[in-house]
């Protein structure tokens, strides 16, 4: 499924979702990335293309706009009241995704954790 679909289901890739995620509160573009960077530890990172790549497809889909209240120097974006819906069921599919994994390794073998070897 191309990722522009997955926008039109309001499924959201994970650099989207993260993007979404930051603009709950008016940044931006750099702002996004290192907020980004702060609250997964360093473990996704998105670059200066694709995130730019995606604001615009998450403003064309509605789910963020240009706002305009904030520093006139630099661009700022913010969720929408549609973004913000869309952002909330992604988080109830990708949990509920969650705890179907945790039952399949249950009744697999009665195990919840497992260590990824490094």
């Amino acid at each position: 499924m191309s990722r522009s679909k997955m926008m039109d289901m309001n499924q959201l890739t994970d650099p989207a979702y993260y993007i979404l995620l930051s603009v709950l509160e008016a940044k931006h573009g750099y702002a996004i990335m290192k907020y980004i960077e702060e609250i997964t530890n360093g473990n996704f990172n998105i670059g200066p293309a694709t995130l730019y790549t995606l604001l615009k497809k998450l403003q064309s889909a509605g789910f963020i706009a240009q706002d305009d209240t904030n520093d006139h120097r630099r661009k700022t974006y913010i969720a929408t009241s549609m973004g913000k819906a869309v952002l909330w069921n992604e988080m109830t599919r990708r949990r509920q995704m969650v705890e179907h994994g945790m039952e399949a390794f249950k009744l697999l073998d009665g195990e919840t954790e497992y260590e990824v070897e490094k």
